[in-house]
């Protein structure tokens, strides 16, 4: 058992005689049990309640805490003295007890098991001790009187065999006519941690009206003495007299409690513990509201937690005051907690105060203590719960966000530390995960909703503004109000003059600036003008370009994926013309790209791109950011991303910012702003099970599900997001300069490795998607005679896992060996299984990609069938060459056969298909060509539709001239132009046989824009290199066909 002595402070103290010189009178209160002794500090006396100079106070708000054993508690006294120090001149010092007062020990079986009772802070009337009353004959009342009084609480706690402590508490309801008169304090604070108790705010009046009339008697009810009263009276009898106390006033409801903690609190915003957060989420409940559910007494929510955690013997003290600075409202529980995969059931201590309330937010500290468990008196951990008002949401609902942090407070050193630390982390994590699902029960969960779809892509998918808003606000600006201003002052002049006489060289129809300044005003205007015209040709253009991928619906049923594409910032500016940016977004083998913004480097673009349905999840999201120049060109990058779906949650990928890689781009720190969904329509069950099922056809060997508690202990050990399931795992060992024996996890997206040596943990994963190639390597000494896999990672890539790599060659990949596995061969099977069908996927979903954009469009090659009018364009002459080859060879290339077919694969033509000639006209063939251009000829892809027209050449040289009318689909402005082709293929007059090629290009201009020149040179360079490369290639596949 247990004795705790609180010793307040003492009121009404005799002063000390005024000193000769220097010096004066400290007072200190000394406390006995038994042989055992202990003293407060040493404190200066302060004037007493009235401010007379007779009487003192002090106050020490101090703890002990004394070991008794069952039987010594019986008929046990302990005394509390206050003394007096006096510092007299010449450093000498002398001590004189000024009273004491002495009470029993509280009885051990006074209370029944598990009831808990204590006795309250009461004012005890100080006696003189021995001979040292002065004045010694005089009234003892009176005597006592002068030696003051002191406030003192204790209690005795006893833990029974359902370990419950027992805390001894007298009533105070009782009072007898004796001479030591006894006082009770009505709302006082005591302290959760040193059980210091002083006055309440409420109850400082009343404690010093009642000190004011201390000798006043009043006469007790005989029926309202309890079970408890007795002890209060053996204890008032004691004290040379009975007990004269008054009835505490009853506990304040924990709303007052929270009003007055309000008027104290401190302005200031705790900081986040130093051990990080284990715990964040927002609720839709306002902050009030959730303060209650956490912390008010009668908390139904810790009761479903103490349920589901498996917490008995629980046992909580109500919420108290405690004086400090600043104050704070405490209470302490204990219990024990259940057992779990961390630790065995132990008892628990837990201290809570409240350290900030203001009426919407409150930040509450709990102190726990476990001394059961290893090393348990070394440490104590500490949380801090702040529940913050907020407003952010989109309906402006009222929530609240709930942060717990948490750090680990040492007592006393020990080797012991990072062990405690990581079991300490590892335990909170598994404690709040229930947390988390009662939390759940009660409130709604605010996260869910802050990153629903449909509610963030809504103002998107809102029509959008009308032109004339838009131009309103476009035009609003210093150069199209001046330009306008400007012409009507102008014309209001015109029409106010009279026309003047002719002068100079003037004649009629032909007016002239008469001086300087009228020049130069026709200037300006000129200049305006043309700046407000071309504000004009912006505006249209941005109006009628869009994106082709921006609203396009998403088919089939499994991983779907959303990307809507707000804006970006700080994009870096290029050293010629101006920037128009477009955003290209790549994943599994499937692109969609935006629309360009024309001139802007803080471009907005509000679409929505969707991904078809996936089987399987996607791993990585690649973002790369183009400054436009031409449908045929690679394109100036401005910078790019990779966003992992693996290292972010839901909640983070529903709306992000992505920082921008690039020289240019992380010098002017450019961000893109996205908002990314992905979504599972099958449900993770019928998708684990379909991709397992896949797979065992690949693998050749029966995959099975794994339990939940398996995938659910392989997400927790890689942080890694719950759809991501286990497919196999196996015993083996990394290979570096000393084996590591470990474990290897293989699922849909990933291949992790995991090895716990003497408490020093290795943990690494890379994707899929990085493996270059794996290698199955003989058996070596190194390998300890076994087999090995070698996997070697693509090009800075996995940089995550380098810590875990063998080795790394020179072009910068990463190689990881592993070997000593328990079955080589089920091993490697599967493994080298899985990484063929995932390298084969993202083609297979390229090529189906192309193929439905080829369903999809419609191309119409009626526009091009009536061009046979070719004589209006002008052409330009590209290039000029000769071959060794004979020209109707050479002209192979355009009859539509395996040359043809051969030498447009290889230049980069995609599904190319060629119509048979056909007479058009007298003289002339014609035929139609379609095809695709792969990524390498144009980053938009892009569909081609062609009219070809063959007839002889014009100076009758034995030569052919093929005209190709081009129309581009799929392209930025492909509807603002056709592109005109001719080949000229002559022979030459030569011993061996040879022909001359000339290659003419040409733009026929549909719509007006301001981007033609732009436009014009981009696509002659492309498209001429590009005619230039198929003769090339078609004379070398003649030229090797006739030498072989």
């Amino acid at each position: 058992m247990r004795l705790y002595v609180y010793v307040l402070e003492a009121r009404g103290l005799p002063a000390a005689p005024r000193p000769r010189l220097h010096g004066g009178a400290l007072f200190y209160a000394k406390v006995t049990v038994g042989k055992h002794r202990f003293r407060t500090r040493v404190v200066e006396p302060g004037p007493g309640p009235g401010g007379e100079d007779s009487a003192a106070a002090a106050a020490w708000n101090e703890e002990f805490v004394f070991a008794v054993g069952a039987e010594e508690a019986e008929g046990e006294e302990f005394e509390v003295a206050v003394a007096r120090r006096r510092r007299r001149r010449r450093g000498g010092r002398g001590r004189e007890v000024v009273g004491a007062v002495r009470l029993p020990v509280p009885a051990a079986t006074a209370a029944s098991p598990g009831k808990r009772r204590s006795v309250p802070p009461t004012w005890f009337t100080l006696q003189p001790v021995g001979d040292r009353r002065k004045g010694g004959g005089g009234d003892d009342e009176a005597a006592a009187a002068d030696c003051g009084k002191i406030l003192l609480s204790f209690s005795l706690y006893r833990e029974n065999n359902d370990n419950v402590a027992i805390h001894m508490s007298p009533s105070s309801s009782s009072r007898s006519d004796t001479d030591a008169a006894t006082e009770r304090l009505t709302d006082t604070e005591r302290s959760g941690s040193n059980g210091a108790v002083v006055d309440s705010p409420r109850s400082r009046d009343t404690g010093r009206t009642s000190l004011d009339n201390s000798d006043r008697w009043m006469q007790t009810d005989s029926t309202s003495v309890t079970e408890d009263d007795d002890l209060a009276e053996d204890i008032a009898a004691t004290a040379n007299g009975s007990s004269d106390t008054e009835q505490m006033a009853p506990d304040a409801s924990f709303e007052e409690a929270m009003e007055i903690m309000k008027s104290r609190s401190t302005p200031d915003m705790p900081e986040d513990l130093d051990g990080g957060i284990i715990f964040e989420h927002t609720y839709l409940v306002e902050s009030q509201e959730l303060n209650h559910l956490l912390f008010r007494s009668d908390s139904q929510f810790f009761k479903e937690l103490r349920e589901l955690q498996g917490t008995t013997d629980y046992e909580e003290q109500p919420w108290t005051w405690k004086s400090k600075d600043p104050p704070s409202l405490t209470r302490t529980c204990q219990y024990t907690k259940g057992a779990s995969k961390f630790m065995k059931a132990v008892k628990t201590s837990e201290e809570q105060a409240y350290l900030k309330v203001d009426g919407k937010n409150f930040v509450v500290r709990a102190r726990v203590r476990t001394p059961e468990v290893p090393f348990g008196n070394c440490f104590a951990v500490v949380l801090l719960y702040k529940i913050i008002h907020s407003t952010g949401l989109s309906g402006g609902e009222e929530s609240a966000h709930l942060t717990v942090s948490y750090n680990v407070e040492f007592l006393q050193s020990t080797m012991m530390r990072s062990m405690i630390e990581g079991s300490v982390r590892d335990g909170l994590k598994e404690n709040f995960e229930g947390f988390a699902e009662v939390m759940s029960r009660h409130v709604k969960l605010a996260d869910s909703v802050g990153m629903d779809k449909e509610q963030l892509l809504a103002p998107l998918q809102a029509e959008h503004q009308s032109d004339i808003s838009l131009a309103y606000k476009y035009f609003r600006n210093f150069t199209a109000i001046s330009t306008v201003l400007f012409a009507l002052y102008i014309l209001v002049h015109i029409l106010l003059s009279k026309p003047g006489p002719l002068m100079g060289l003037e004649f009629n129809g032909l007016d002239l600036p008469d001086s300087f300044g009228e020049l130069i005003t026709a200037g300006v205007l000129v200049l305006q003008f043309e700046r407000l015209l071309s504000m004009i040709s912006r505006f249209v253009e941005a109006r009628v370009q869009r994106g082709s991928d921006h609203g396009v619906k998403a088919n089939g049923e499994g991983w779907l994926l959303t990307v809507a594409l707000l804006e970006a910032t700080s994009l870096p500016p290029v050293s010629c013309g101006s920037v128009d940016p477009y955003v290209v977004f790549s994943c599994n083998g499937i692109t969609r790209t935006s629309s360009v913004q024309l001139q802007t480097q803080e471009p907005q673009w509000n679409e929505i791109m969707e991904f078809d349905a996936m089987e399987e999840p996607p791993a990585v999201l690649d973002v790369e950011v183009f400054n436009f120049d031409g449908p045929f060109d690679l394109a100036i990058s401005l910078g790019h991303a990779e966003i992992n779906f693996l290292k972010h949650t839901s909640v983070e990928l529903a709306d992000i910012w992505v920082p921008l890689e690039g020289k240019l781009a992380q010098t002017c720190q450019s961000r893109l702003h996205l908002r990314i969904f992905l979504e599972n329509t099958k449900g993770p069950e019928t998708s684990m099970r379909e991709y397992l099922s896949k797979m065992e056809k690949e693998v050749g060997k029966k995959l099975h599900v794994r339990s939940p508690h398996r995938n659910s202990t392989f997400q927790k050990l890689f942080s890694l997001p719950q759809e991501e399931f286990l497919i196999a795992d196996y015993v083996c060992s990394l290979k570096r300069r000393l084996p590591l024996q470990g474990r290897l996890f293989v699922s849909a997206r990933i291949v992790g490795f995991y090895a716990n040596l003497f408490g020093h943990k290795t943990k690494f994963f890379f994707l899929w998607e990085d493996v270059e190639e794996i290698e199955v390597l003989q058996p070596s000494f190194t390998t300890l005679g076994t087999p090995s896999l070698l996997f070697t990672l693509k090009r800075g890539r996995g940089l995550e896992a380098k810590s875990g790599a063998k080795s790394q060659d020179k072009e910068g990949r990463l190689k990881f060996q592993f070997h000593s596995f328990a079955s080589f061969s089920k091993a490697s099977r599967t493994i080298i299984g899985l990484w063929k069908t995932k390298s084969s996927a993202i083609e297979q979903r390229a090529r189906m990609e192309e193929d439905h954009e080829e369903d999809a469009s419609s191309v119409d090659l009626d526009d091009v069938h009536a061009v046979l009018s070719i004589g209006d364009v002008p052409l330009t002459k590209e290039y000029s060459l000769e071959h060794p080859v004979d020209a109707d060879l050479l002209m192979g290339v355009f009859d539509g056969g395996a040359l043809e077919t051969r030498t447009m694969s290889r230049v980069g033509c995609l599904d190319y298909s060629a119509t048979p000639w056909e007479a058009a006209r007298p003289g002339v063939l014609e035929r139609h060509v379609s095809y695709k251009f792969n990524r390498y000829m144009s980053i938009f892809g892009g569909e081609v539709a062609s009219t070809q027209l063959k007839f002889p050449a014009e100076d009758g040289g034995g030569g052919w001239t093929i005209h190709d009318v081009v129309t581009l689909h799929n392209v930025p402005f492909g509807d603002y132009f056709r592109v005109h082709l001719r080949y000229n293929v002559q022979s030459v007059t030569s011993e061996a046989p040879s022909c001359r090629c000339e290659i003419l290009v040409g733009i026929e201009w549909l719509k007006s824009s301001k981007f033609q020149k732009r436009i014009a040179r981009n696509i002659c360079e492309k498209l001429a290199h590009r005619a230039k490369e198929v003769l090339e290639v078609a004379g070398k596949e003649i030229a090797s066909a006739v030498s072989g």
